[in-house]
């Protein structure tokens, strides 16, 4: 038995040294050396550490469950062991939303303390706008979008406070650490599956390997190269929010077959951009407004709308998110916030000001319809990997935080057992007020397949009319998003305006805004499964969406000579923001999201 620093740990050093940093020492873990023949064409000399459960995703529902284990390991007088990683630099540097947080679960996570966690601003008004190009008209706040008693918050801060709270009750947490592999075991065969190799079977999940360091572009081993850890538990727990990639090689898996009773997933892209006014200059500035618009810039079959928050410090917080279902593969969802600021309605609010931060997430939405099977032997699917996002309320964050406190429970009660699956889980969720709130919300989503007015009127008649008590179920359509998009040939092309660097920026002017970084001598993590797809199917077939939908100007169709189109496509991997839609939108879905390097990617320190 060895000690460790409990905590962060920078990084893996040669062959059987951790070097800790940042938190004080005084918990004990199991770390065994041992040659293991992964799927790699040679030996590969891993550390092993064990927990009795460990946590992949450092955000709301993750870390909920962690202290929700931790709390139930106190009261029953038991020693129950948990670890959390998480790829960002540090916990809250991947999170971004909103954010508008119903404090429901918070309460139950600390009846005593929940007014100490950080809820910037108490929200004051509503406000809910239909835009045509040129105007604005006022709509009624349907029951689900009352925001009374909620609070406009930085998610970033509440993950910070979150996961102060649960070190201090005792859970190892590692930023900077990405989940690259599964490891199944199959009887006595122990399986390494990724979304390369062998993601198609495996019986019972016991943990992940974290992703190797120090792999240079040409992907040979540099001098620094070090092995991920292979973190075995006996339950591992997915939170890794929206199309989550060890949570993709789970949904392949043909023995587990998760999502066999379950909608396809549908997804959407939020682009944020954080403001500061000056009140004295612009009496627009509301401290607790919440405002949501539909209509334009959206066309009438393109589900979308915007947020606008105004918050402490004189801050706004505001964003546009689209369904990644549209069909016009030249829309680009970036380009449509840029435009969208500039509608007099809108940019009223933020005139004189300053933009100090941007980023971009991809989110679930297809609601109750879309919610896998949450178990399976070895663990359980947290947060909004699973899909708890209450699309008509505009609200994740406390579902994703219920999914996890119920999670941890029956994860507890299987570890008090010994069962292999923590089923009880579904039990709970389907008697929990979190299912009571999908299901009742569980068709307003899927009026909008018909088009923006007869969403909304039948919205109207869902929400104020039948008060969410309807007898019909309507399901979207069976299509995944990918799918959704059209040949461009049978669209027109979208032109848009070139951006003014006052209110409206190119993406390259706000990506330095996101602090994203990543070290740049290491294979691409966005990587294509067949080179040749995109010169000749995504750009003569589709007019290249990626180079419009990805809102970080990760992917670019260049001049090359050598190619039978004179063009190619160029991935710029560094600027990318994590936020999953090419992984999603791709049409061929020849893209596969990986994770660089532990603690690459964006800085949401604020978000």
């Amino acid at each position: 038995m060895m000690s460790f620093t409990r905590g962060r740990l920078s990084h893996i050093v040669r062959r059987h040294t951790l070097i800790a940093k940042g938190f004080p020492i005084n918990r004990k873990f199991h770390l065994n050396n041992k040659y293991r023949q992964n799927d790699e064409s040679d030996e590969v000399e891993r550390e092993q550490m064990e927990y009795d459960v460990l946590i992949v995703g450092g955000g709301p529902s993750g870390l909920t469950a962690a202290i929700r284990m931790k709390q139930l390991a106190a009261e029953s007088g038991k020693d129950v062991s948990v670890g959390l990683i998480d790829k960002g630099q540090e916990i809250g540097s991947h999170i971004l939303s909103g954010a508008v947080i119903d404090p429901t679960t918070l309460k139950e996570l600390f009846p005593e303390d929940w007014n100490s966690a950080p809820l910037d601003t108490k929200v004051t008004r509503d406000q809910i706008t239909y835009l045509t190009a040129t105007k604005h008209f006022p709509l009624p706040v349907i029951p689900q979008m009352d925001n009374h008693g909620n609070y406009i918050i930085s998610l970033a801060q509440l993950c910070k406070w979150l996961s102060t709270k649960a070190e201090e009750a005792g859970v190892d947490i590692f930023p900077g650490f990405s989940g690259s592999k599964l490891i199944y075991e199959n009887g006595d065969k122990t399986i390494y599956a990724d979304h390369k190799k062998n993601y198609q079977d495996g019986k019972k999940v016991v943990g992940i390997v974290t992703g190797d360091a120090g792999i240079g572009k040409d992907g040979k081993k540099k001098d620094t190269f070090e092995p991920g850890i292979e973190l075995r538990a006996k339950y591992t727990l997915l939170a890794e929010g929206a199309r989550g990639s060890l949570t993709k090689v789970l949904y392949r898996n043909e023995h587990l077959n998760l999502r066999k009773k379950c909608d396809p997933q549908t997804f959407a892209l939020g682009v944020k951009e954080i403001w500061e006014v000056d009140p004295n200059q612009n009496e627009h500035f509301e401290n607790g407004l919440v405002a949501h618009t539909q209509g334009w810039p959206m066309d009438q079959s393109t589900y979308g709308g915007s947020w606008m928050y105004h918050y402490q410090g004189n801050r706004i917080s505001m964003g546009f998110v689209v369904a990644l279902d549209y069909k016009n593969p030249t829309l680009s969802p970036y380009q449509e916030f840029q435009r969208f600021k500039h509608h007099p309605f809108i940019n009223k609010y933020i005139k004189s000001g300053k933009c100090i931060h941007y980023g971009a997430r991809s989110l679930s939405e297809g609601g109750y319809y879309s919610i896998p099977k949450l178990t399976f032997p070895g663990g359980a699917l947290i947060g909004d990997c699973a899909g708890f996002l209450n699309v008509p309320k505009i609200k994740g964050i406390h579902t994703n935080m219920k999914s996890g406190l119920m999670g941890a429970e029956a994860t507890f009660e299987a570890l008090q057992q010994g069962k292999d699956e923590p089923d009880t889980y579904q039990q709970r969720f389907e008697s929990s007020w979190l299912y009571d709130e999908l299901y009742s919300t569980r068709n307003i989503r899927n009026y909008f397949k018909w088009g923006t007015w007869p969403g909304m009127i039948m919205s109207g008649i869902d929400s104020m009319i039948l008060r969410s008590k309807t007898p019909w179920d309507v399901h979207n359509h069976n299509q995944t998003d990918n799918e959704c998009t059209l040949p461009i040939k049978e669209v027109t092309k979208i032109e848009y305006p070139k951006p003014d660097g006052i209110t409206s920026f190119d993406i390259l002017t706000n990506l330095a805004r996101s602090g994203t970084n990543h070290q740049h001598d290491q294979p691409a993590h966005l990587q294509l499964r067949d080179h040749d797809v995109p010169q000749k199917i995504n750009l003569p077939v589709y007019g290249g969406p990626e180079q419009y939908f990805c809102p970080a100007k990760v992917y670019e169709y260049v001049d090359d000579e050598q190619s039978t189109i004179g063009k190619r496509l160029q991935i710029n991997a560094q600027n990318c923001l994590h936020c999953k839609a090419c992984d999603i939108k791709d049409t061929t879905q020849n893209i596969d999201y990986t994770t660089p390097e532990g603690g690459g990617g964006p800085a949401y320190n604020i978000m």
